[in-house]
Order: C-alpha cells, then sequence, then structure tokens
C-alpha cells in the first residue's frame, strides 16, 4: 500500500493538503471525496525526499522553456480545452494530471504557455480559479467565477460541460450574425470599387470624345461627368479627389473605435445602433440572448445572484444593456425585484420581463432565462435568414440603378452623335 499526498478543498472552498495510504490513486481520490473533501493533486509520495525535491525543481524547468507567442487564445480552442478538461474530471483523473495532458497536447502558443502556467499555480497549491484569474487574456471574469463556483461546490466536471455548451452557443450565435454581414459587405465593397473605376477611368474618356464632337450633353449626362471630374481630382481648386473620401473608411472606424473607449462615445454610439433599421433590432435580439444566457448559466452554477449581475453587466457588449442591469443589482440588493427595473428600462420586450417576473416568483430563475436566450436564438436565426433574402434583391436594385444610370448617361450624347453624323451636320 502507497502513501498519497494530497491539496484539496473542503467545503467551504478552503485548501486543505495532507497524505492518506491507499493501493491507488483512484482509491487515493475516492477516499478524499469521502472525507468531505475535492481533491485538486493527488501525488504518490516518493521514498525519498531528495528524489522528490530533485523531481520538484526538474518539473518547473521543463516548463521554462515556454518561449515567447503572440496574439490571443482562440474561442474555438478555449471550448475544446474545456471539454476535454471537463470530460477529465468526470473520469476521476486528478486536476494537475488532467492539466498536464491537455497542457501536452496543446501546439505551441499563447494556450500552452498559460497552461503550462496554470500546471505550476496548481502544483504550488493555487486553486485552478485563481489561477485563470491571472490569465485574463484566456479565461475572462464568467469563465473564473464558474470555475469558482465548480470548485466550491465540489461539481468542476459539471460545470466545466456547461461552460463548454455556453462557450459554443455563444460562438454559434456570433457566427450567424457575422456570416449574415460578410456577403453584403464583400459585395459593397467589390461593386464600389467598380463603380470607381467607370468614373474615374473610363467616363473622362468619354468627356473628351462628347468635347470633339461638340455635342450638347443632357443633365444626366453633364451630372455624370462633374462627378467623375470631382472623384478624379480634376476640378479647378479641388484639394482632394472625390474617391479620397472613400478611402477614408478606414481612417472613420480607427475614430469609432476610439470613441468607443470613453463612457459617453459608447453610451452615444450603443444607443444610436441599436435604433439603426433592421441591423439595431437584430443585436438587440443578439444581446438579450446574450445577457440570459449568461445570467441563467452563472445562477446555475451556484454564482451569487448580484455577482451573477454585476458579471453579466461587464459582459453584457452594450452599454444600454449595462445600465439597465446596473439598476436591476441595485434594485435586488436593496431587496426589490429582478423585473421592476427592467421593465421600467425599457430595453427589453415584455415578454422577457414576465417570463423573468414568473421565474422570480417560482424560484426557476436561471431555467426561465436559459428558455429566454433558446427562444431569442431562434429569432436571430430567422431575422438573419430575412435579413440576407432582403438584402440581396436590395443589392442588385442598387446596382441595376447606378450601372444603367452610368449606362444611360454615356448613350444619350452618342444617340445626338449619330443622329448629326446621319445629317451631316458634322
Amino acid at each position: 500500500m502507497a502513501t498519497f499526498t494530497y491539496e484539496a478543498l473542503n467545503a467551504a472552498g478552503k485548501a486543505q493538503k495532507g497524505s492518506i495510504e491507499a493501493t491507488s490513486s483512484e482509491e487515493a481520490i475516492q477516499r478524499i471525496k469521502q472525507q468531505g473533501f475535492f481533491p485538486t493533486s493527488v501525488r504518490e509520495q516518493k521514498a525519498a525526499k531528495k528524489d522528490a525535491a530533485a523531481a520538484a525543481e526538474a518539473a518547473p524547468k521543463k516548463r521554462k522553456g515556454t518561449g515567447f507567442s503572440i496574439g490571443g487564445v482562440s474561442t474555438k480552442h478555449l471550448t475544446l480545452f474545456t471539454r476535454q478538461l471537463s470530460t477529465l474530471q468526470d473520469a476521476g483523473l486528478p486536476l494537475l494530471r488532467s492539466l498536464q495532458i491537455l497542457e501536452e497536447q496543446q501546439k505551441p502558443g499563447k494556450l500552452k504557455n498559460i497552461l503550462q502556467q496554470v500546471c505550476e499555480d496548481v502544483e504550488g497549491g493555487t486553486s485552478l480559479s485563481e489561477s485563470f484569474a491571472r490569465h485574463p487574456a484566456a479565461f475572462d471574469r464568467l469563465y473564473v467565477k464558474m470555475v469558482a463556483a465548480g470548485e466550491i461546490g465540489g461539481v468542476l466536471d459539471i460545470i466545466l460541460q456547461r461552460l463548454a455548451e455556453f462557450m459554443e452557443k455563444a460562438e454559434r450565435l456570433k457566427r450567424k450574425v457575422i456570416g449574415a454581414m460578410v456577403y453584403p459587405v464583400v459585395v459593397m465593397t467589390v461593386a464600389i470599387g467598380i463603380v470607381l473605376f467607370i468614373m474615374i477611368g473610363i467616363v473622362p474618356k468619354f468627356k473628351e470624345i462628347f468635347a470633339e464632337f461638340g455635342v450638347k450633353m443632357p443633365a444626366l449626362t453633364t451630372f455624370l461627368i462633374d462627378t467623375s471630374s470631382w472623384l478624379a481630382g480634376t476640378v479647378p481648386g479641388q484639394a482632394f479627389p472625390g474617391a479620397f473620401w472613400f478611402l477614408l473608411a478606414p481612417g472613420l472606424v480607427i475614430v469609432w473605435k476610439v470613441a468607443r473607449k470613453a463612457t459617453p462615445g459608447r453610451a452615444v454610439t450603443d444607443t444610436v445602433i441599436l435604433w439603426v433599421p433592421i441591423l439595431g433590432q437584430l443585436l438587440r435580439k443578439t444581446t438579450v440572448a446574450k445577457f440570459t444566457r449568461t445570467l441563467g448559466t452563472l445562477i446555475n452554477a451556484g454564482v451569487p445572484i448580484l455577482e451573477a449581475i454585476a458579471i453579466t453587466r461587464d459582459t453584457s457588449g452594450n452599454y444600454v444593456f449595462e445600465r439597465a442591469l446596473n439598476k436591476v443589482h441595485d434594485s435586488i440588493r436593496e431587496g426589490e425585484t429582478f423585473a421592476t427595473p427592467l421593465r421600467e428600462a425599457k430595453v427589453v420586450d415584455s415578454i422577457v420581463v414576465n417570463m423573468i417576473d414568473v421565474g422570480e416568483e417560482t424560484g426557476d430563475l436561471d431555467a426561465m432565462l436559459m428558455k429566454v436566450a433558446d427562444n431569442y436564438d431562434e429569432e436571430v436565426d430567422v431575422a438573419v435568414q430575412s435579413l440576407v433574402k432582403l438584402i440581396e434583391p436590395l443589392l442588385v436594385l442598387f446596382l441595376g440603378v447606378v450601372v444603367g444610370g452610368i449606362v444611360i448617361a454615356m448613350f444619350l450624347p452618342l444617340i445626338a452623335i449619330i443622329e448629326k453624323l446621319q445629317s451631316g451636320g458634322l
């Protein structure tokens, strides 16, 4: 029978250390759990202390060669890591060993370097949530708090599984919205490029032809040629070509991002975005789905309601909803209800408020929030499909009007030239 040293958490979430005799690590884990502890690290005690010390010194040295990595951790890799860690914990593997296995199978990069440091922290007696909190670039506040709740409740494997499911649904919703925007943005970019080429490269040549024949140009042709001259920068006294303003789009994006760094800028931009026709409604539904799923997942994981609302507020991604959730937080702190300040804020539909109100009364607030999130996920899916179907004919109509207008404007003078040639007037 071997002796195992262990590190564990008690019912209050405090770290405990000790040793226990067992025939295997699995039996040691079972005996530790029978004592009311949740093991985070179980190691077989070596016969010689010198060997243990040497091994302890060798492990950090091996991990120090982490190298340098650029960039962050992708949601896809983090979700996969979370699900794999949940599976290993559900199988009864010690936490440290699980982390070491996952660290070894990672490709060189940011996540691998972080997991090496997490392994060192956990081996040194730090809890998993505390170690994750030291790496906010990979593990945000929501992630850390849910892991902490899982450690305290002794259900880390279940919490990690729920967290992986939450991340997968959030990423799926994000992909739907982005996917709906990619097609129109690409088409509009190509269309604008083609129109600029026609206006700057082709129309001026027609202008020279019309000038040589001395044809009186229709108003539509005159407007088109004047616009072409403005875009090409050939208007006397013009400082910049008109096409220059189209190239300012990247600069406007930078200005937008800088403005959102300050609270007043975020307040204005987020409010404006929500009132944009069609797109505003889609973003509103997306935000509702995100905050209800986040809050429902946190409450279901055992995170205190006030802390769960604070985390949801900070991760909602929209100032209007942050302000509404802040009022909800203050209301609950003063002993009032969740639904009343949310109804007064008027940021969600009445059905959402009513479902949350019912959830409070029945004590199933987390389940009701998840139902709201599922409903809004479906609404977002329908809205995205409707948006794509609406954008396609609008783009065709826009391109038809623009290109057709250019063609007509160019052919009207040509008809006049042909008529004069036929009548011998030229």
